[in-house]
């Protein structure tokens, strides 16, 4: 009799043989094949990389023209269990040319990653042991969905307050609309909207952590002012480009969405030639930003941006492959509630019958490691989130 064995849970597998405990995690780190794609690596780089991968007894694939240095760049995809790495790094320790210490240092931060957390301004602490769920309110007449729409301040408060009881752990305060082809307001008309619903949510929920969704620096800093905690920018801080000002001056975390052009031109601007590695390249790079100007892993959140700047296909590829951007040490939030893929996966339904399908994107969430959902509904996703991670927990 033959049974396959989930790679999730080959370490309860190797413990039910009945092995000696002290043996246990050498028999992990010889278990799992775990396969890294390094970009932009230089060529001379690369060609060690396969020598001492195939040392370790891995293995690199690296393009046919390598071994000459036909390109100054190449990607090079590692494939190894956690003891070959071991082994790699200790050699890659010796040679610190052609770029590979960054390497060794991006491989380490990925071998062995640190609990993620998101740390506000005021000291508290978002951690990460469980599916983090950000409830929408859009205080805008013109949202997608009608259902997210609350333009009377007492009808945001009592949302606000049925959010919180159902379990949100974030409020996400939107004055303006994003939806594909839609029109800009100012950003007067914009704090007009969103800075009376943040500092009444501040003084009935004293606790609630708020975020402010914004392209502005303005209103981002007026929106903190008022009593915002995280800044929701889906332009990662290219339209405004004082919004890292903004961020590195009051300490605020900052989620970084992926997006090309303006929500009025975006779905002109899909053309990828691999969406999954540019859109996490792009945010690398835009995280990288911060982290220069001495913004902590603790402050930035990345967004993959469903349905912006993407077409049905590269919305389904970014979701299943989630999991790529769980890699860069970073939370990960995924904002698909209700958008139109969902619709037109399950044949052309409105933003008003898409529950069931924003349930499946959240699980799928979970399944990639990510950290955090953004969702009209809170009740049933928190619910659906909750049982899904008992089930995987179970030993």
């Amino acid at each position: 009799m033959l049974l396959k064995i989930n790679p999730e849970l080959l370490t309860d597998a190797i413990a039910g043989i009945g092995a000696h405990p002290a043996s246990l995690p050498i028999f992990a780190d010889k278990s799992q094949i775990l396969p890294y794609k390094l970009l932009k690596v230089r060529t001379p780089a690369a060609n060690i990389l396969k020598q001492e991968m195939l040392a370790a007894g891995g293995d690199a694939v690296v393009p046919a023209g390598c071994i000459v240095n036909a390109d100054k760049y190449v990607e090079v995809l590692l494939l190894g269990t956690r003891k070959q790495y071991n082994l790699l790094l200790q050699k890659l320790a010796l040679m610190p040319y052609f770029g590979i210490k960054q390497i060794v240092d991006d491989l380490q931060a990925a071998l062995t990653p640190e609990p993620l957390k998101t740390v506000l301004a005021d000291g508290r602490v978002v951690n990460y042991e469980k599916m983090r769920v950000m409830g929408i309110l859009n205080i805008t007449p013109d949202s997608f969905y009608a259902g997210s729409r609350v333009p009377q301040l007492e009808q945001v408060v009592k949302r606000a307050g049925q959010m919180l009881e159902q379990g949100a752990d974030i409020l996400d305060i939107g004055g303006e609309s994003t939806r594909p082809g839609s029109d800009s307001v100012d950003g007067e008309e914009e704090c007009k909207r969103v800075l009376p619903v943040i500092a009444e949510l501040r003084k009935n929920y004293p606790d609630a952590v708020i975020s402010i969704d914004t392209y502005r620096a303005a209103t981002a800093e007026a929106a903190l002012a008022s009593g915002a905690n995280i800044i929701n920018d889906i332009s990662a801080m290219e339209a405004d480009a004082k919004m890292l000002d903004v961020v590195v001056r009051n300490n605020a975390p900052i989620i970084l969405m992926h997006m090309r052009g303006t929500p009025k031109n975006m779905q002109q601007n899909c053309q990828y030639q691999n969406v999954v590695q540019e859109v996490a390249v792009y945010l690398a790079q835009r995280a990288q930003l911060l982290r220069e100007r001495g913004v902590g892993l603790d402050k930035i959140i990345l967004d993959p941006g469903i349905g912006f700047a993407k077409n049905v296909e590269q919305n389904l590829l970014l979701m299943r492959d989630l999991k790529t951007l769980t890699s860069f040490g970073y939370p990960v939030l995924l904002a698909a509630s209700r958008k139109s893929t969902i619709g037109t996966v399950l044949g052309g339904l409105p933003a008003e019958e898409r529950l069931e399908g924003t349930i499946a994107t959240s699980l799928q969430a979970v399944y990639a490691g990510a950290q955090m959902v953004r969702v009209h509904d809170v009740k049933e996703n928190v619910r659906a989130i909750r049982m899904l991670e008992t089930i995987l927990k179970q030993k």
